[in-house]
């Protein structure tokens, strides 16, 4: 059996708390980036069967840190904390317009305005691509770290 199928099989066997993370681990993009080419499938939460948008995110971040994160990419914007583009981290998330709805696609930003992503569009499959190439750019909805448990994430309406 496969080190990843061993790793996801046992994530599914342990109880995991729904928790949020500091800041990004560096093991967050590089394990991300090794799973460039796995397969992409709507609804998939495994590098084996195939893997969507959130649920490559989702699976990164429950291997890696053993966070638990929703599986839709607006979902996952809502636990998040919004960042300004230039205060993005490797590993930060990055969130797209793709579906003329907001935050309908996200990754995992790798730096250098690179970032990582289940693709079904593009290759089937994950992939890098680049913040400035033109699809990309006129569709980002914002950036978001997933931030610690007790630290407050701000409220998109000022309390009064």
């Amino acid at each position: 059996m496969k080190p990843v199928v061993s790793l996801s099989l046992l994530a599914l066997l342990l109880p995991m708390p729904l928790a949020h993370a500091s800041a990004p681990s560096e093991d967050i993009p590089m394990y991300a980036v090794s799973l460039v080419g796995s397969p992409y499938r709507l609804g998939g939460v495994t590098p084996e069967t195939g893997l969507d948008c959130s649920g490559f995110v989702g699976h990164v971040f429950r291997q890696v840190a053993g966070i638990v994160l929703p599986h839709k990419s607006l979902a996952i914007s809502a636990v998040a904390k919004p960042l300004e583009p230039g205060d993005l981290l490797p590993g930060d998330l990055v969130f797209f317009n793709t579906l003329n709805q907001a935050f309908s696609h996200v990754g995992i930003y790798l730096g250098e305005n690179r970032f990582v992503h289940a693709s079904s569009s593009r290759t089937n499959r994950v992939m890098v691509s680049s913040l400035n190439d033109r699809y990309w750019r006129t569709r980002f909805d914002g950036a978001r770290r997933v931030v610690p448990s007790g630290e407050r994430i701000p409220s998109a309406i000022p309390l009064e």
